[in-house]
């Protein structure tokens, strides 16, 4: 992922953040034709400190179920299109329009497992956390005529994470004034995705202050 140094996040805070807020992810491989493979899937994400790992499962027909070795996740956060028409000074500094966003990719080492005590355990932990998050208690339970057949049919995996990029392009390259204009217009378009994009901008502000390269 491209990233200007201004816009690249080392605390692994934002990277709790952007999970926590969606973890349903991108897993990238390379296919047996050489391209790039992906599926797109929900994991559990586990850190300790600067140890961090991805835990999730495919369908066993999926293809990728089949890799073993490097991978990449993809993990999308808040995004919006900014008008230059909300900077301040954006004929004298002659702005044009961005995209403001948040964003990580992590690349490791994918261990993939099909035993049935830890297939079960991971749909056990999976449900758990999930249910919990829409205010549900649904158990999975292997040894249910109906929940124990469901082990036969996925693939696990664990992906050690050994690279860690993080990009917020929030307008922190602009003056605070812009910036401030910019969180404005943003509530005022009052849209789910527009407010969200503001309070993240906001967020960054209040722990890093105004600091630009202008």
């Amino acid at each position: 992922m491209f990233a200007q140094r201004v816009f690249v996040e080392n605390d692994l805070l934002w990277l709790d953040r952007l999970l926590a807020r969606d973890p349903f992810v991108t897993l990238l491989t390379t296919g047996s034709d050489g391209l790039p493979e992906l599926t797109r899937l929900p994991v559990l994400y586990r850190r300790q400190g600067d140890q961090v790992e991805l835990v999730g499962h495919w369908a066993r027909a999926n293809p990728q179920s089949q890799h073993r070795g490097r991978a990449k996740v993809l993990i999308d956060g808040p995004q919006g299109y900014v008008s230059a028409s909300w900077y301040p000074d954006k004929e004298s500094a002659a702005r044009v329009p961005t995209w403001n966003y948040a964003a990580a990719e992590l690349v490791g080492e994918l261990q993939v497992f099909d035993d049935a005590p830890a297939l079960a355990q991971l749909l056990s932990d999976t449900s758990a956390h999930f249910e919990a998050s829409v205010g549900q208690e649904w158990v999975f339970d292997a040894s249910l005529d109906d929940h124990g057949p469901s082990l036969r049919a996925i693939v696990g995996f664990r992906l050690q994470v050994q690279q860690i990029q993080i990009k917020l392009k929030l307008s922190q390259n602009h003056p605070q004034a812009n910036q401030l204009a910019v969180i404005g217009a943003l509530q005022a378009l009052d849209t789910p995705d527009a407010l969200e994009l503001a309070q993240w901008m906001q967020l960054y502000r209040n722990e890093h202050g105004d600091q630009h390269d202008d």
